[in-house]
């Protein structure tokens, strides 16, 4: 929701349990680099899935939906496409999981694209169309080498693109594959997958005289190594929002702002003994004198359970280290070494604090999680705030239904 800056100053003091700061600009200029990346010709779909990566689909859609080279956006679900839809983003959505029957009607009315990959389902996409009243576009999906989802390169995927093209209620908009390994230092299975969904492109236009217009199979990994993946679009997710895909990948060339920061506040500060325990099962027992803070967030907003005992917070620019279980809304730190903390002081659980930083990559490889999955993981009673240029632009605190 949009606000005035006064009236985000005032619900700041409602969000001291935890709240996730996403900054805006720095997105908007990780597009700009990640499209910098890319040929002149070639156009950026925005990939925002699972809201966003957790840092919310729709004010970054928002956003990004002005910029130029941006051709739209990417989702999993229907549900996430209708979502934008009813949010007022006019540019083409592209569904990148299986759509179910019982959406077709609503994507063809709403002008979202699917995608397509399995006979049985033409006559249910033809029956939407028909009910909408216009034509469906769709993208279609390529099996190169994930086995996931998709047609294979093949004379039986060449008659399902020739059954679509024959319907008078499908319309033909894109194709395209993913890469699996991309992210790897070794790029030969990448570029297998690409010579192998070029020579079926190739295939489709000596045999079909047909021309898909909007041809794509680059990722935020292909985008940032893979310029020869270029192609009409390129789908940027997980870079979008500052992360790298894998520790292989280069940061030299292009250099990514993370977005997503999260914050808390200390709650309780209590001084333990020798032979004391924290937390569930004892699992950390003071071997001297030690002051401790609580704070109050825990695995229930998405905070990984498993940094209990080897994760860290900031507080005051230092590294508190987290002691004992993390429990479902509450954890335990040591402030031993930061005498200055007080109760209600901050804490970053994500982000920066003075000289100190902890990223996404570096609490993923703590907590044994795949980086991807911090941000989605993120719940939904931990509200978001949005920033530009250090300026508090809108938020989202669905769970805050009483303000």
């Amino acid at each position: 929701m949009e606000c005035r800056e006064t009236e985000l100053a005032d619900r700041l003091k409602s969000y001291q349990r935890v709240y996730a700061q996403v900054d805006l600009g720095a997105i908007a200029e990780n597009a700009k680099k990640l499209h910098k990346n890319t040929a002149e010709r070639t156009r950026l779909l925005g990939v925002v899935k699972a809201d966003g990566y957790g840092h919310g689909s729709v004010p970054i859609a928002r956003r990004l939906e002005g910029l130029d080279y941006l051709f739209g956006f990417a989702v999993a679900t229907p549900e996430e496409a209708h979502a934008l839809r009813a949010a007022g983003i006019a540019k083409p959505v592209v569904i990148l999981g299986y759509a179910f029957p019982y959406s077709y009607e609503m994507l063809a009315r709403e002008k979202i694209r699917p995608t397509v990959f399995s006979p049985r389902d033409v006559d249910a996409l033809e029956e939407g169309a028909r009910r909408a009243g216009r034509p469906l576009t769709v993208h279609i999906k390529v099996e190169t080498g994930m086995n996931r989802i998709g047609i294979r390169p093949d004379r039986e995927g060449l008659s399902f693109v020739e059954t679509l093209r024959s319907s008078e209620w499908i319309s033909i908009e894109g194709i395209y594959t993913h890469f699996a390994r991309a992210d790897e230092a070794d790029k030969t299975s990448a570029v297998k997958q690409l010579e192998t969904f070029q020579e079926f492109l190739h295939m489709i236009k000596k045999e079909l005289s047909l021309e898909i217009p909007v041809r794509h199979c680059s990722n935020s990994a292909g985008i940032l190594e893979m310029p020869q993946a270029n192609m009409d679009l390129v789908r940027a997710g997980i870079a979008l929002y500052g992360i790298y895909p894998s520790g292989d990948m280069g940061r030299e060339k292009t250099v990514l702002r993370p977005a997503l920061s999260l914050y808390s506040h200390i709650v309780h500060i209590k001084a333990i003994e020798p032979g004391e325990s924290v937390g569930y099962g004892g699992t950390f027992t003071a071997d001297r004198p030690m002051k401790i803070a609580t704070i109050p967030v825990g695995y229930g907003d998405g905070y990984p359970r498993e940094l209990s005992n080897r994760g860290w917070v900031l507080i005051h620019g230092r590294r508190a280290e987290i002691l004992g279980r993390i429990c479902m809304d509450q954890f335990m730190a040591d402030v031993t070494k930061i005498p200055e903390a007080a109760v209600g002081d901050k804490a970053v659980l994500l982000g920066q604090d003075g000289g100190e930083y902890l990223g996404v990559e570096e609490l993923s490889e703590l907590s044994g999680r795949f980086r991807y999955e911090l941000g989605c993981g993120i719940g939904a009673r931990v509200p978001r705030v949005y920033t530009e240029k250090g300026r508090i632009v809108a938020y989202s605190d669905q769970n805050y239904p009483w303000m």
